[in-house]
């Protein structure tokens, strides 16, 4: 096959990935212009439709997912193959891009994400924080740091964490205001800060485990945000109760700035775990990468 060969299909699988020929065309270093030329190109020498184009997005036809499903596995074992080459460094070389969430990186990553520099000089990581799940392969991100229990089926992972506790905190100011629940039905006379998972538009339902039984409660109140950090700063102003990981409010448990209620019967959750596509094990700065940050 010829190396123009090469670039059609090269094009055709950032298109097929990003479903836009504007995010592609910034990916492959070429116009969009250019990139839909060449695929107006490639369905012409191959007889065939690969793209449904319409004003907002681009989608492969079932000709393009069959495409698309045969060739990325081929190309992503050549990258891995070229990426093998570290081996043969005296220094490992390469990028990463990690997706994790806003406290999976604070107090996880980040305690261990300096040493691994120095460590590695050559090796450069982008981390991207969200709540969703992100699908990291269509998003082109090397792995991402989950709780365990979000972790896609197929995917590679280790734990990076210990289990997470969690629990319902308030500050004092609102409990002097609201009697501390007893009970998870008493939570319905409280104002609770809801966490909206961006993957579903839900909000985050608080789990307990009462008389040997999971109890779930959908939280209800004044205020809903993303993000485990501003749903603690709601607290600590006073706004309302908050389910969230011990490890984010511990500190302000010790001062007394929150307290924590229904502790006996908050559940213990798995972990965070670093997570990866299987055809990715082979690539040496995620396998360095992987062996500082899982849990000793």
């Amino acid at each position: 096959m010829s190396r123009e060969n090469f670039n059609e299909l090269l094009s055709f699988l950032a298109v097929a990935q990003e479903r836009s020929f504007t995010r592609a065309a910034a990916r492959r270093g070429v116009t969009p212009s250019a990139l839909s030329h060449t695929m107006r190109l490639l369905e012409e020498r191959l007889g065939v439709t690969l793209l449904t184009r319409t004003t907002r997005r681009v989608v492969p036809t079932s000709a393009g997912e069959y495409l698309l499903s045969n060739i990325q596995p081929l190309f992503d074992e050549i990258e891995n193959k070229i990426a093998s080459l570290n081996e043969f460094r005296s220094a490992p070389r390469g990028e990463l891009r990690i997706t994790a969430t806003d406290e999976a990186l604070t107090y996880f990553l980040r305690p261990k994400l300096a040493n691994f520099l120095k460590k590695y000089p050559d090796i450069a990581i982008e981390v991207s924080t969200d709540m969703k799940l992100v699908d990291i392969v269509d998003e082109s991100f090397d792995a991402g740091i989950r709780l365990g229990e979000m972790v896609a089926q197929g995917m590679m992972s280790v734990p990076v964490s210990p289990a997470i506790e969690f629990v319902v905190i308030g500050a004092p100011s609102y409990f002097k205001e609201h009697p501390a629940p007893k009970k998870p039905n008493n939570l319905t006379e409280h104002n609770c800060i809801g966490v909206r998972i961006p993957t579903y538009g839900k909000l985050y339902k608080w789990l307990f485990r009462q008389n040997g039984k999971d109890v779930k409660f959908q939280p209800s109140g004044q205020f809903i945000c993303n993000n485990v950090f501003s749903a603690r700063d709601a607290c600590l102003d006073g706004i309302g109760l908050a389910y969230l990981p011990r490890v984010v409010v511990e500190s302000h448990i010790a001062s007394g700035e929150l307290v924590p209620a229904l502790e006996k019967i908050c559940p213990t959750h798995v972990g965070f775990h670093l997570f990866y596509p299987r055809h990715n094990q082979y690539s040496m700065p995620l396998a360095l990468f992987i062996e500082e940050m899982k849990l000793a």
